[in-house]
């Protein structure tokens, strides 16, 4: 395959990519901060990540690459379903934070199994990809009214920033849906592209975030 000759196709392949190996090392740190604390936690938000990489990396190649409609739309079909996953498995990180310590059992399958349901309405029915946007959104809006709570109450360290990490990551979802918005800074960036850059910014500091609840979870 040739590499596309659109540039603002070229910057969003080039941001996708960045935004993959931000996440694969991302879901390192937490790993080697969380595994000895609280493993459930470390697992649910090393998932999150991986899976937001592997969704990242299906964005460069369908964005960077010059293809036939129908394999950039075979391109698209992991990279939603790791997306849905990813953002089932970010409110089951709300909610065991929510619980100080546990996720009440079957919600993880149940929240997974709810984003497949979500992936797969977007396959079978046209036009429906506005349903498992309203999807994240919920999900977004439920981890970030959780984190403000806990961080109101003073419950867990680091929760003021998991509430800057969701603001900024909400911010991103609007610019992405907002076709219109482009800049020039050296290169040309459509919305994709600085949506991507932006959502980097927001997983600093949910990792941010997330770094200071496990030192808070190792002196507790």
């Amino acid at each position: 395959m040739n590499i596309i000759d659109i540039p603002t196709e070229q910057t969003t392949a080039a941001t996708d990519l960045m935004l993959a190996i931000i996440s694969i090392v991302t879901a390192f740190g937490i790993y080697n901060l969380g595994k000895q604390v609280q493993p459930v936690k470390t697992r649910i938000w090393v998932a999150v990540f991986i899976l937001l990489a592997i969704a990242a990396l299906f964005g460069a190649i369908a964005h960077g690459f010059v293809m036939s409609e129908k394999t950039n739309y075979i391109l698209w079909q992991p990279l939603n379903l790791a997306l849905g996953l990813g953002v089932s498995l970010f409110a089951a990180g709300a909610i065991f934070d929510l619980r100080r310590g546990s996720v009440p059992k079957g919600i993880v399958p149940g929240l997974l199994a709810l984003g497949i349901i979500f992936y797969f309405i977007t396959v079978f029915v046209p036009g429906s990809f506005l349903v498992f946007i309203i999807y994240e959104a919920v999900v977004m809006l439920f981890a970030l009214v959780a984190y403000v709570v806990l961080a109101a109450k003073q419950k867990l360290i680091g929760a003021w920033w998991m509430v800057l990490g969701i603001l900024i990551t909400i911010i991103a979802a609007a610019i992405q849906a907002t076709e219109s918005v482009s800049v020039q800074f050296i290169w040309d960036f459509d919305h994709n592209g600085i949506f991507h850059i932006v959502q980097m910014a927001g997983i600093l500091i949910i990792y941010l975030g997330l770094a200071k609840s496990f030192q808070q979870a190792v002196s507790a």
